[in-house]
């Protein structure tokens, strides 16, 4: 009887590994799918505050959920190479661009930790940069250049085409910076695996 229900425990095990591994693949980033089973927390934890945020700003929230994971890995404590903070990395400047825009007195830029002002900030100053594109048959490659490099190198990159239509392929070619072109691939890869399977 022992044997008999440790091989039933051993089978469904099997099943179970098998059916989530399957899922997995089907996913179009296993490891991702695999961290995200282990570390639900980490990886969904600020869904429900990407949500609000993203639609405050006319932006998916599945989009501003690839930036978070590819600018911080969902750690709002994360500080940049050039003093960015935070789940979207925003840099000082930006922030305080945000803050006086948005009339918001006493703002400090360790706020930027905190996920729900960093979201604010970033999700404000990544609508900016769509609106600045939005001549562009598809400005999101030139949005995530800007957030990424700064407004003047996207804008050096587009040859100083903002108002006319320029290919992306093109644009990409343009960017002399192989970190930033790697940036934007894997943010809209990202956000095409979140549209792919339908949820953040």
């Amino acid at each position: 009887m022992i044997r008999f229900l440790f091989k039933l425990i051993l089978c469904v095990l099997l099943a179970l590994a098998a059916g989530f591994a399957y899922l997995a693949v089907r996913s179009g980033d296993p490891v991702y799918a695999v961290y995200e089973w282990m570390s639900p927390a980490r990886f969904q934890q600020y869904d429900r505050v990407i949500r609000v945020v993203a639609v405050e700003h006319h932006l998916d929230p599945m989009l501003v959920k690839a930036l978070v994971w590819r600018e911080s890995r969902f750690d709002p404590g994360k500080h940049g190479t050039h003093g960015e903070r935070g789940l979207m990395q925003v840099s000082e400047k930006a922030a305080n661009e945000w803050a006086r825009e948005n009339k918001i007195a006493d703002f400090y830029s360790d706020q930027l930790f905190d996920p729900k002002t960093n979201l604010e900030a970033g999700t404000w100053y990544l609508h900016r940069a769509i609106e600045h594109w939005k001549h562009q048959a598809d400005p999101l490659p030139f949005a995530l250049a800007e957030y990424n490099a700064g407004a003047s190198r996207a804008q050096r990159w587009s040859g100083g085409n903002d108002i006319a239509d320029m290919p992306v392929g093109k644009f990409l070619q343009n960017i002399d910076f192989p970190g930033t072109r790697k940036y934007i691939e894997s943010i809209i890869d990202r956000y095409k695996f979140y549209q792919r399977r339908g949820r953040m």
